[in-house]
């Protein structure tokens, strides 16, 4: 009955999909960055551990549902058969329709997830109705955290959370000052979530270098030694914060 219900939901979305990309114009390809020559551009989506755990979420919020509307039914049937036979088909829907509505939900928000990496920064979309694209830069970005929950790690994914820095208005701590005003970008549901922290870090690290290290441009800018010598001890104090561990 499961198998023949979700075979059928494919089915349908199958069909929703290829309607509302044509109706709301959802590209097929991966958002674009700017790349300069010599640079590297990566583009993924998330794993299909992250599909299985969206699905496995959806199918225990599915029993819980399922089963109040079966007991109701049933309080119904134990009240007044006749008025709970007639309305069967009505309950029946109740419990179907949902279904299929957030089976597509889940295949839609996981085939229109991208995230894509440059030299220089890094790109999410994610939506159809309204889609969502953030860009982060590397130069921007505070720390690089990686999350998983036992219910991911059981899938084998996780999210890397990237914290930037700077936009829009400060939030106040607890003494009603100004704090620090963070934002943050969120890679879910991959399978090397390792592998993409230690390219994002070092991204920024060479994103923050870059000029930094070079003699000749800084000779250019008119600064004396001393304001040399400062910008490279404050990004040499950058790079031992941003390194792993």
């Amino acid at each position: 009955m499961t198998r023949s219900l979700e075979e059928a939901t494919a089915w349908v979305y199958r069909g929703v999909w290829g309607v509302l990309t044509k109706w709301f114009r959802v590209p097929h390809l991966p958002p674009a960055l700017p790349v300069g020559p010599g640079e590297q551009l990566q583009s993924f989506r998330p794993s299909g551990g992250f599909l299985r755990y969206l699905k496995f979420k959806f199918w225990l919020a599915l029993v819980l549902f399922d089963g109040i509307v079966f007991v109701v039914w049933l309080a119904a049937i134990a009240a007044s058969p006749g008025l709970a036979l007639l309305f069967g088909p009505i309950a029946l829907i109740v419990a179907i329709v949902p279904d299929i509505i957030a089976y597509v939900a889940i295949h839609l928000r996981y085939d229109t997830t991208w995230y894509v990496l440059t030299n220089r920064s890094l790109r999410m979309r994610r939506g159809i109705w309204e889609i969502h694209e953030t860009t982060i830069t590397f130069e921007n970005v505070q720390n690089v955290s990686i999350e998983s929950g036992p219910l991911e790690r059981f899938f084998g994914i996780a999210n890397v959370i990237v914290d930037t820095a700077g936009g829009g208005s400060s939030a106040k701590d607890a003494r009603g000052q100004a704090a620090a005003n963070y934002h943050q970008g969120r890679i879910e549901g991959i399978d090397n979530a390792s592998e993409i922290r230690t390219l994002v870090l070092s991204r920024v690290r060479q994103s923050r270098s870059a000029g930094l290290g070079d003699d000749a441009s800084l000779a250019t800018t008119g600064w004396s030694e001393k304001h040399i010598a400062a910008l490279r001890e404050i990004r040499d104090s950058l790079l031992n914060a941003t390194r792993p561990g």
